[in-house]
């Protein structure tokens, strides 16, 4: 039997994939430890694209600069191959735009103040510069407490590049490293056994920090809503994918 996540082409993240409603009814969710985040010290959080650190860990950003903690917000990419055949927005804007957004995003999350570093690392060919990212990242770890970023399974070859730079720089620098999921909601199913759920734990959303998080998601105008009629102006974040992202736990692999 074929597994779910996958279309003829073999590409799980364009197939149909697993609905919101699924996952809320999981039994397994009590099953998953708990991980306490710091309250004090520095973070780093890192992305492959501007959004990926607001969908997969905006809740706990949110906690962290709640907590006092320091945040440092590293974007690997831009993000400015979002929509290769707009005619509505270029890459060069797009990079300006998405900029924008994550700052905006990042207040709504009560992380204002948050340092915020652009790599600029081509969007969609992060592997190829993967050893450049892991030593740019060992120099800003230095020091810090903990670390997130994309989850090495994630099966998007930028998000899989960066977690496995991150990885290597967190050896590195000594750091402690989380890796959280984005797209594996969409194309992975309940105890799907492609996913590593023994190094799996849960971080708990109180209301406020979700009502922060669902706040900075909709800052990512240019994903969520049309650039423009054409259909190289669709949203690459469709509502039935946001939903993923809108739950009150946060999934991390340790």
């Amino acid at each position: 039997m074929k597994p779910r996540g996958e279309d003829p082409a073999g590409d799980p993240i364009q197939a149909p994939g697993t609905d919101e409603s699924e996952w809320r009814a999981w039994a397994g969710w009590d099953a998953l430890p708990e991980f306490a985040l710091p309250a004090a010290g520095r973070a780093v959080v890192i992305a492959a694209h501007p959004d990926d650190e607001v969908l997969g860990f905006g809740g706990s950003i949110s906690l962290l600069a709640a907590s006092g903690v320091d945040l440092t917000v590293i974007t690997v990419t831009d993000g400015e191959r979002s929509h290769p055949d707009s005619r509505v927005e270029s890459p060069e804007s797009l990079a300006r735009i998405r900029a924008e957004e994550t700052r905006a995003a990042l207040a709504e999350l009560g992380a204002a103040d948050a340092e915020i570093l652009r790599l600029h690392v081509p969007d969609t060919e992060v592997a190829r510069h993967e050893d450049r990212v892991a030593t740019a990242l060992a120099d800003v770890m230095a020091g810090a407490t903990l670390c997130a970023a994309p989850w090495t399974g994630d099966v998007h070859a930028d998000h899989e590049a960066v977690g496995r730079a991150a990885l290597t720089a967190s050896g590195t620098a000594g750091v402690p490293c989380l890796l959280y999921p984005v797209w594996m909601w969409h194309w992975a199913y309940p105890h799907d056994p492609r996913v590593p759920w023994a190094e799996a734990a849960r971080i708990p959303l109180p209301p406020a920090a979700l009502a922060r998080k669902t706040a900075a998601i909709g800052r990512f105008t240019s994903q969520i809503s049309p650039l423009g009629p054409e259909p190289g102006d669709a949203a690459i974040l469709p509502p039935h994918e946001i939903a993923h992202h809108l739950r009150p736990v946060e999934v991390v692999f340790r």
